[in-house]
């Protein structure tokens, strides 16, 4: 009996972290802006995950089998860690790792004018070379 309770708790665990943890939750919804640059999120995820439970006997006498009450219980963490962004822009895509110190947000908001802006200093070089 305590193998199929904790059989039916890492059954429903493992369907919820399943729910959780998809390939969309690595590899995220492309976002595009304004100027047609592609921006997808691209992150690691960690998970752990531990269950238990037998049969108790509620009875003093621990020579007793147990009658048939059983305690469990489960328990899961997930953890989702940035780790780059793909940026796709015109005829270039660059993987833009993200540091541990580095704040997601500033760099999805600053990803396309930093590539604006070393496109146009390579431009200037390529014209001014040839």
């Amino acid at each position: 009996m305590a193998e199929d309770q904790i059989e039916k708790l890492l059954d429903t665990a493992m369907s919820n972290i399943k729910e959780m943890v998809d390939v969309n939750t690595i590899v995220s919804d492309p976002v595009e802006t304004v100027d047609g640059t592609v921006i997808i999120p691209i992150s690691k995820v960690s998970f752990g995950f531990a269950a238990g439970g037998g049969e108790i006997s509620c009875e003093k006498n621990s020579k007793q089998e147990a009658n048939g009450n059983f305690a469990g219980g489960s328990g899961a963490g997930v953890m989702l860690s940035p780790m780059a962004f793909l940026v796709a822009q015109k005829d270039q895509v660059k993987l833009l790792p993200v540091s541990k110190g580095a704040v997601v947000e500033r760099l999805v908001n600053l990803a396309p004018e930093v590539i604006n802006k070393i496109q146009d200093i390579l431009s200037t070089n390529n014209k001014a070379g040839n």
